[in-house]
């Protein structure tokens, strides 16, 4: 089938919450829950799934290239049913490497991976979002420097993927600081946290030029608080591929509680 068409491609970024909590019903996840399986009522059906997660990172971009991956239980001290759950998909050869192709066209170094399997920033949500698996998917890896530019950089690099029927998913969690998460769903008030994700929405959704909406996001770690919403920051950075990718400001589709914590979710999506 050719993959060119009159569609064009969407770009969303979102939290996925605390491994496996939200397929085993866990009630501070209730709203996240409702928000995935709500998603394809105002999505267009892509033909393939790219998922840039939280939760892989490599030296060099690498491309996950397999025909069926398998899954990864990357998870501890969860009942028995989180190591059952399966996600039975198919990947996309095809795609893995006109990836590559753009990547290596902009000098970016990168590999393909015919082994890797999905990890729980794709399947969890796909679960939720597709559960009839019936799309393919495939995973990009983060890189190891935490680098914010080389993540910029790399979604720029990716934007002819707009011009496809692909949905790219920037998988992460706009908080992440495990000390402070509430595993009981109690929400409290937390203005530093509120602070960033109004910083997160303002610079995501409010800020029309691209050259600055770029280069705040280039500078996050500088914002206030930005430290104690995200020690170490891999859960940030599939924002910035998404946020490079996109050719323009997205707009807030979730803004609500997960795990006792504010956490945001942006959409951009072209026109049909």
């Amino acid at each position: 089938m050719d993959r060119k068409s009159h569609h064009s491609g969407q770009v969303i970024y979102f939290s996925h919450g605390g491994g496996p909590l939200p397929i085993l019903g866990d009630p501070s996840h209730e709203r996240m829950v409702a928000f995935m399986r709500d998603l394809p009522g105002f999505i267009r059906r892509p033909e393939t799934v790219v998922v840039f997660s939280a939760h892989w990172e490599e030296d060099i971009v690498t491309i996950q290239s397999g025909g069926r991956p398998g899954i990864l239980y990357d998870y501890d001290g969860f009942p028995e049913a989180a190591y059952r759950i399966e996600y039975p998909c198919r990947g996309d050869k095809a795609l893995a490497g006109r990836i590559a192709g753009l990547l290596a066209s902009q000098g970016i170094p990168c590999r393909l991976d015919d082994r890797r399997p999905y990890d729980h920033g794709s399947y969890i949500p796909l679960k939720l979002i597709y559960p009839d698996a019936g799309i393919p998917v495939l995973q990009v890896s983060l890189l190891s420097s935490l680098d914010p530019s080389r993540h910029l950089d790399l979604g720029r690099a990716l934007r002819p993927l707009l011009d496809e029927n692909v949905l790219v998913i920037g998988s992460g969690f706009s908080f992440h600081n495990m000390r402070r998460f509430d595993f009981s769903g109690r929400t409290t008030a937390d203005p530093v946290n509120d602070a960033f994700q109004d910083q997160l929405i303002e610079v995501c959704c409010r800020e029309e030029d691209e050259a600055n909406r770029l280069a705040r996001l280039r500078d996050w770690a500088s914002w206030p608080g930005a430290r104690t919403c995200h020690p170490r920051e891999e859960h940030l950075l599939p924002l910035l591929v998404c946020a490079g990718l996109a050719a323009g400001p997205g707009r807030t589709v979730f803004d609500d509680t997960i795990l006792g914590k504010r956490a945001v979710a942006f959409l951009w999506s072209q026109a049909v």
